[in-house]
C-alpha cells in the first residue's frame, strides 16, 4: 500500500512541476514513504534519516520529508528527535505537497498530518514510479475500523471510506489498454469495500470482467468478512487469481480474544475449508504474531498446530512489537522476554519452512500458465513469473518475452521457488 501511495506521491508532484531525480546527489527533496506497523520499520527509517545527514552536509540545500504512518503518528515530535527533517506529511494530506515543498524552499518546517473521513485520491492517476509494465497496484479504499488490539494503522489511516467503483474499474481498464496484465486491488481490508451499493464481490467481477487476459488479485482479506459469495465470484472468473492472504495472528482462541480479532480458530478453519470447497487449486498464505501479550507455551504451541493443519504456502511471521496509543499499549503488558518472542518466532519460521519446501515439491511435474515478468536475479539466461497461485516460476529464456504467458512444466523447486521449463 506504501508502493501504491509513493505512485499517488508522484503523480502530484509531477503536476507540481516537479520530477524524480535520477541520483541523489541531483535531489532537491528525498521523502520517505514510511510504515509504522513494526517498530523494526521506524529504525529502519530512523536510520536512514541519519545516514543522510552526510549528504546534506555537502549539500545544504537538501531536504528531507517523511510521509505515511510514521508521519502520522509521530507528527511534529518526529521533527525534533530527527533534527535535519524539514517536514512530515501524514497519508491524507499528499494533496498539499506541492505547497509543502514550496514553504520548507524558504526555509520553513511543515506539519501536515491531519486525517480525512473522505480522501481517496481517485481522481489522481498514479506515476507507475518503478513498474514492470506487467503489474499495478490499484488502492480501492483507505484506512481501518477493526481496532485490533496490537495496530496503529486505524490511528494512521484513519476510518474506512472506499472509492468510486467506476474509477477503480477505469484505472484498471486503462492500465490493460496500455499493456498491462495484472492489477491487485489494495485495502486493508478489501472484504469490507462498500461504495454506491457495490460491494467487493460485485466489483470483483466487474474488474475481471475487463478482459480474460487481465489478472486480477486482491489484498488484504479479513477472516471475519471472507464471503461465500466473493468465493463463488472468484471460481467463476479463471482470471481472478488463486491465492487469498487470510492473515490468523495466532492459533490460540485466548490470544484472538486479547489481539480483538472478532473471529475463533474454528471460524477461521470454516473459512479455510470454504476456500478449499470453491477453489480447490487456491494457494493461501497468512500473517502470525509471535508472543502477543500473555502468551503462554500452550497458546504458542496451538498456532504451530493450526500451521501444520492450515499448510500455508507462504506467511509473513513477526514477533510482537508494542506500539504507542494502541489498545494494547494502554492496557495490555508486553510481559513476554524478546528471547522467549525470538525463539517462538524461530519455531514458526522452521515448521512454515518445511510446509512450503512439502507444498512445492507437490507441485513437480504439474504444468502452470506462466506471466512472464522478467529476468531471473541470479542468471539473465532464465526468466521469471508467477503463475495464478502466486508462487514464483524461474524458468530458461528461450523465446518468452515479460508480458506474456506461458505454460511452463515445474521439474524441482526450493521451498521459495519453483523451477521449470517452457512446454509451449
Amino acid at each position: 500500500m506504501n508502493f501504491a501511495d509513493s505512485e499517488v506521491v508522484g503523480s502530484i508532484l509531477a503536476q507540481a512541476g516537479y520530477s524524480l531525480a535520477p541520483t541523489l546527489d541531483e535531489a532537491g527533496f528525498v521523502l520517505i514513504n514510511t510504515c509504522a506497523i513494526r517498530d523494526n520499520a521506524e529504525q529502519r527509517v530512523r536510520h536512514r534519516v541519519r545516514e543522510l545527514r552526510a549528504a546534506q552536509q555537502r549539500r545544504h540545500n537538501l531536504r528531507i520529508g517523511i510521509l505515511g504512518c510514521m508521519a502520522e503518528r509521530l507528527q511534529s515530535r518526529l521533527m525534533e528527535e530527527e533534527d535535519n527533517i524539514s517536514f512530515v506529511c501524514g497519508p491524507d494530506a499528499y494533496r498539499r505537497l506541492p505547497d509543502i515543498l514550496q514553504q520548507v524552499r524558504h526555509g520553513q518546517k511543515a506539519s501536515e498530518v491531519e486525517l480525512s473521513t473522505t480522501e481517496t485520491y481517485a481522481d489522481i492517476e498514479p506515476v507507475r514510479l518503478a513498474s514492470n509494465g506487467i503489474s499495478a497496484y490499484i488502492s480501492i479504499m483507505r484506512g481501518c475500523q477493526n481496532y485490533c488490539a496490537y495496530c496503529v494503522v486505524p490511528y494512521t489511516r484513519g476510518r474506512e471510506r472506499s472509492r468510486d467503483p467506476k474509477t477503480i474499474v477505469e484505472e484498471a481498464r486503462h492500465l490493460f489498454d496500455r499493456g498491462y496484465r495484472e492489477v491487485t486491488l489494495l485495502g486493508q481490508n478489501v472484504n469490507s469495500y462498500q461504495c454506491d451499493h457495490t460491494d467487493f464481490p460485485e466489483l470483483m467481477d466487474a474488474v475481471a470482467a475487463i478482459d480474460p487476459a487481465l489478472r486480477v488479485r486482491f489484498a488484504t482479506s479479513h477472516p471475519k468478512d471472507l464471503s461465500d459469495r466473493l468465493l463463488e465470484v472468484m471460481a467463476s472468473h479463471p482470471n481472478i487469481c488463486r491465492c487469498i492472504h487470510l492473515p490468523v495472528q495466532s492459533g490460540s482462541n485466548r490470544m484472538l480474544k486479547l489481539m480483538n480479532r472478532r473471529y475463533t480458530v474454528e471460524w477461521y478453519l470454516d473459512r479455510i475449508e470454504a476456500i478449499r470447497r470453491h477453489l480447490p487449486d487456491c494457494s493461501i498464505t497468512t500473517d502470525v504474531i509471535a508472543g502477543f501479550s500473555t502468551e503462554t507455551e500452550e497458546d504458542h504451541q496451538a498456532t504451530l498446530d493450526l500451521f501444520r493443519h492450515v499448510r500455508y504456502d507462504y506467511a509473513y511471521m513477526f514477533k510482537y512489537s508494542l506500539r504507542e496509543g494502541t489498545y494494547a499499549w494502554k492496557h495490555l503488558p508486553d510481559d513476554i522476554a524478546d528471547q522467549e518472542k525470538t525463539r517462538r518466532l524461530n519455531e514458526i519460521i522452521a515448521l512454515q519452512g518445511q510446509i512450503a519446501l512439502e507444498n512445492n515439491q507437490q507441485e513437480i511435474g504439474r504444468e502452470y500458465e506462466v506471466l512472464v515478468e522478467g529476468e531471473s536475479h541470479r542468471s539473465k539466461e532464465r526468466l521469471f513469473g508467477r503463475n495464478s497461485q502466486n508462487k514464483v516460476i524461474v524458468f530458461d529464456r528461450q523465446d518468452a518475452r515479460p508480458g506474456t504467458y506461458r505454460k511452463v512444466l515445474v521439474e524441482t523447486c526450493t521451498a521459495a521457488t519453483l523451477l521449470g521449463r517452457l512446454t509451449d
